[in-house]
This record gives C-alpha cells, sequence and structure tokens, in this order.
C-alpha cells in the first residue's frame, strides 16, 4: 500500500531532473518547511540527491521511485541546483545533508528536538556523540544504533523498530550510504517515529572522520573532487560514469 502524505506536497516546488522530483528549494525554505510540519513529518523521509543518486534513479525504476516517494528529495549536488536555476527555478540552491544537520542542530537545544542516528559503525557513533555534545550545547540524543553488515532478521528489524519508537526521536538520521540508506527509510516509511533523513557520510563529517571542502569549493560546486582526492579508490569510478551520464543525458539532452 503507497503511504499518504501528511503533508501535502503540492506546496514544493519541484523540478523533475532524470525522473527525479528534485526539490527547488533553498536552505532557510527547507529549515522553515521542517519546523513548520515536523510532527506531521513522522515517519516520513528526506532524501539527500546528488548526481551519482539520480542517475541511478534515472537507470533504476525502482529506486526512482523511492525517490520520488519521500517528501522531499533536496538538491545536494551542486550541478542539480544549477541545472534547475537554468530550467526556471531562481531560488533553487544547493542544500547539502551536512549543512541541513548543522542547521537543525543549532536550533535544537531550543526546539527541544530529539535525535536518532542508525548507521555507521559503534566506532564513529561513539565519536559522533562527543563532537555534538560540545558543539552543539543542549542537542538531546535519543538514541543511537549501529547495525550490523549484513540485512536484518524480521525479528532485529522489528526490535529496532520498537527501539526507535520508544526513543520517540523528531529526527532520525540515517547514515548508510546510497542507496542502502533510501532503501531503508522506504521500507520503514509510517512504521518508525521522527522524520528519516539519509545523510550518507555525514555521520563521519560531524564525527571528525571526514573533512569538508573548503568554502571557496563548495560554492564553486567543486566539493565531489574534494571528495575525489579523500576516498580515490572507492569514488573515481562512480564519478566518471555517473557524472558522464548525468551531462550527456541531464544537460545535453534535457532530460
Amino acid at each position: 500500500m503507497d503511504f499518504a502524505h501528511a503533508v501535502n506536497k503540492d506546496q514544493i516546488p519541484l523540478c523533475p531532473i532524470l525522473g527525479v522530483d528534485i526539490a527547488a528549494v533553498d536552505m532557510a525554505f527547507l529549515v522553515d518547511f521542517t519546523r513548520a510540519h515536523l510532527s506531521e513529518l513522522s515517519g516520513d523521509y528526506i532524501c539527500v540527491a546528488n548526481v551519482h543518486t539520480t542517475v541511478t534513479a534515472f537507470e533504476d525504476p525502482s529506486y526512482r521511485k523511492i525517490q520520488n516517494g519521500a517528501i522531499l528529495a533536496i538538491p545536494d549536488g551542486g550541478p542539480l541546483s544549477a541545472l534547475g536555476r537554468k530550467r526556471g527555478f531562481p531560488r533553487m540552491q544547493r542544500t547539502t545533508g551536512p549543512e541541513y544537520m548543522e542547521e537543525i542542530f543549532r536550533i535544537s537545544g531550543e526546539q527541544g528536538y530529539r535525535h536518532f542516528f542508525y548507521g555507521s559503525t559503534q566506532e564513529t557513533l561513539d565519536k559522533l556523540s562527543r563532537e555534538l555534545e560540545q558543539r552543539y550545547p543542549g542537542l538531546e540524543i535519543a538514541g543511537m544504533y549501529s547495525p550490523p553488515f549484513r540485512p536484518l532478521t524480521r525479528e532485529e528489524d522489528a526490535q529496532i523498530i520498537d527501539r526507535i519508537r520508544q526513543a520517540d526521536p523528531d529526527f532520525l538520521w540515517v547514515g548508510l550510504g546510497a542507496p542502502k540508506q533510501e532503501i531503508w527509510m522506504a521500507a520503514h516509511q509510517g512504521r518508525v517515529s521522527g522524520l528519516m533523513v539519509g545523510v550518507g557520510a555525514g555521520f563521519d563529517y560531524f564525527a571528525g572522520n571526514l573533512r569538508r571542502a573548503p568554502e571557496w569549493m563548495q560554492k564553486h560546486s567543486l566539493e565531489w573532487l574534494y571528495r575525489l582526492l579523500q576516498e580515490p579508490r572507492r569514488l573515481a569510478g562512480r564519478y566518471l560514469r555517473t557524472n558522464s551520464k548525468f551531462i550527456w543525458h541531464a544537460v545535453l539532452r534535457g532530460k
């Protein structure tokens, strides 16, 4: 059965890119939207879309359905927002997962937001907890869970769902990497508490395992290059394949 969003998606401007409905928004819109509808968004999810996820969705109809099944697919990748502006959405700006996390963390103390972190390793979660407590006094961590590197059994999945529900978070940050995190969120849509957000390497950034690119590189859509220099073996092949396909299908062919 399809999930019925509690918030009407018609109020969100959308820019279709390679069949994915990318939210044509900026960070101010995103944060205001979140604050205004947070209680209604519990159990729903946000995809943090980039060139890789969008090309993957273009080629895989089931993954495209997952991307479009989110309440929002925000433009984390600079090429997405740049293309969106060319297609008539002047307000569309890059809204990265780590920046969204930071904006929410900053206001969590005064708003009383509770956070659950699902994904990564226990070592990273421990570092993440320490860093967040130091940087954001008053931020409330409702729970953390590092899943095993294998599919959960039905019993294990039921246990983690119950654990998240009992923790009653406002935000459920999911750091499993794409496409695994989006698949997990779609499978748990309406079954858990909190707004799910798939943030990929966001846990590693805030734990101090990875550094973000200098601001000038972020502004010029070069953060992918900075990450490539940090993880060349893992990312080189992926960037070559997906970036070339994005240029051909989205930029040149107008898909």
